[in-house]
């Protein structure tokens, strides 16, 4: 799913800049917003709501700054390179856990299929990943994702043979035999499963059976919030209005998207059950005090436990401390 970053070059970049608008009305001039985002899918409502101008009812002009290596995104919103940013629950961890003031105001998107561990005929359950080498990118959402399955086995990382890779670099590990597991995400999944006719790998667990353990949301620094907080507001209310126009326009925004992403509508419209964009209705289900998904309570817990057996991190910031729930319970209190 989303782990892509590093600033795309000058002329990349250009292309990849929209002109819209966030954030309510603010003291003094109308400025720029650059706000951070990835190549995914999941952006879906992001990338409409700049094409058709949506956040422009809202405040400033909005920049879409698109980044190849996420992990440079949170140090540049704590340090204003960008004012806002899209994150991986699992990054605002991390970050926090070491200093940073990163606030989630809301959620984007969950993976709902769009990640997978994917096996050889020779693994046909989870179970049978004991002793197997498995290749994957440490301390990302492939980890995460691969944590939570063999906890759902009584296995762990232990019980396994990792093998350090990209998630681009899976399928061609897979398809030598260097390994028999792999974790990456879309559009590799699709690619492995149709390896040798599809005959030769299958699923064994997706993101579908772990809504919410993979989720992306937007972060803004304390620092922002306290100091621009209809800049919050409007992108929020942005987002969820191009979410509205997906959903009322399906052929038009795929369109959008696919331009975007530079792949065709019909793909878009393939990748798109893959993830789940929630409406306003159901954004505070990731905020709710619970130990099940999607609750950032418990996927934070079983992230955090595994940066901590894996040495990544020395300690956890509180999982209260890395949100902000006010302007979801604002936002759902005057609809």
């Amino acid at each position: 799913m989303c782990q892509y970053r590093d600033l795309v070059n000058s002329s990349r970049l250009a292309l990849l800049v929209f002109a819209c608008v966030l954030g309510l009305p603010q003291t003094g001039a109308a400025r720029d917003l650059n706000l951070g985002v990835v190549n995914w899918i999941g952006y879906g409502p992001i990338y409409v709501a700049a094409a058709n101008g949506y956040y422009r009812k809202y405040g400033p002009d909005v920049h879409l700054v698109t980044f190849s290596d996420n992990s440079l995104m949170p140090g540049a919103v704590q340090g204003g390179e960008l004012d806002a940013s899209t994150l991986t629950f699992d990054q605002v961890i991390m970050g926090d856990s070491r200093g940073l003031t990163l606030k989630v105001v809301m959620p984007v998107d969950y993976s709902v299929g769009g990640d997978a561990i994917v096996g050889s005929n020779t693994v046909r359950s989870l179970q049978d990943l004991k002793g197997h080498n498995v290749a994957f990118q440490p301390g990302t959402t492939s980890e995460f994702l691969l944590g939570y399955a063999l906890a759902t086995v009584g296995l762990s990382e232990r019980d396994i043979r990792p093998v350090t890779s990209t998630p681009e670099g899976v399928p061609a590990m897979l398809a030598s035999h260097a390994v028999d597991v792999g974790v990456t995400y879309e559009p590799n999944v699709s690619t492995v499963l149709n390896l040798d006719g599809g005959r030769r790998f299958h699923p064994l667990l997706t993101s579908r059976e772990a809504r919410g353990m993979i989720t992306d949301v937007f972060v803004v620094t304390a620092a922002t919030i306290a100091h621009n907080p209809k800049l919050v507001e409007g992108l929020m209310r942005g987002t969820l209005d191009g979410l509205a126009f997906m959903r009322s326009n399906p052929q038009q925004a795929a369109a959008i998207i696919a331009k975007v992403l530079e792949i065709s509508p019909a793909e878009v419209t393939r990748q798109l059950p893959l993830i789940e964009n929630p409406d306003l209705p159901h954004l505070g289900d990731v905020f709710r005090k619970s130990e099940s998904l999607p609750s950032f309570y418990a996927s934070g817990k079983i992230i955090g436990d595994m940066l901590l057996k894996s040495g990544q991190l020395k300690h956890l910031a509180p999982i209260d401390s890395t949100l902000d729930v006010r302007f979801v319970q604002a936002l759902q209190a005057g609809h």
